[in-house]
């Protein structure tokens, strides 16, 4: 394991080799973006690798283009903040993502939709109805300067039931129960 993912809490977290440091601010929405604010549409599929830090992910062009596939390592920053910790991709072929897609994980879908600067999710059942909004930031300054979206219901940003790989383990009943929480009341159904 390199020396970085064993940092001492208050450490700055630096680039690597093939690491960078991922900066993300994540906001809770009570329903998608207006449709003519929206510039790109994809569908995203996740799995995420039990027992490691590895996700798999599926990305498909909704208006038209090719699909990208990569392997993702998260390690976690272990503090709260927009940095979130190291993040590395290694974009593979489909020839190179079939054979891992069959690997057992728990997969997340969802719809993101671009309406600069945010990527918003829209989540397929059982999270439907669960919106998210996220903006990723190249510098410190640029995270903490960033105005939250007019239409944020809470920043979720330090709420760990609100990132990818909880997501991916949570039932409807336990969703339901964290939206209740900002005021968000959602239909039972699975």
């Amino acid at each position: 394991m390199s020396k970085q993912a064993d940092q001492l809490p208050g450490e700055p977290i630096r680039d690597g080799k093939y690491a960078r440091v991922e900066r993300e601010r994540r906001f809770l929405l009570a329903g998608p973006p207006p449709a003519p604010a929206v510039t790109a549409s994809r569908r995203i599929t996740d799995r995420y690798l039990p027992g490691t830090r590895l996700r798999l992910r599926r990305v498909e062009c909704l208006d038209g283009g090719a699909c990208e596939f990569k392997l993702t390592q998260k390690v976690p920053a272990g503090r709260p903040g927009y940095t979130q910790g190291l993040i590395t991709n290694t974009y593979l072929s489909a020839a190179e993502y079939d054979p891992l897609a069959s690997l057992p994980g728990e997969v997340l879908s969802k719809t993101r939709l671009s309406v600069p600067p945010l990527g918003i999710d829209i989540f397929d059942p059982p999270l439907h109805g669960l919106v998210l909004a996220e903006a990723e930031f190249t510098t410190d300054q640029a995270a903490q300067s960033f105005l939250p979206p007019q239409a944020a219901v809470a920043e979720v940003t330090d709420d760990a039931r609100f990132t990818g790989s909880s997501l991916a383990r949570t039932r409807r009943h336990d969703l339901l129960a964290w939206l209740a929480e900002f005021g968000i009341k959602l239909q039972e159904t699975e």
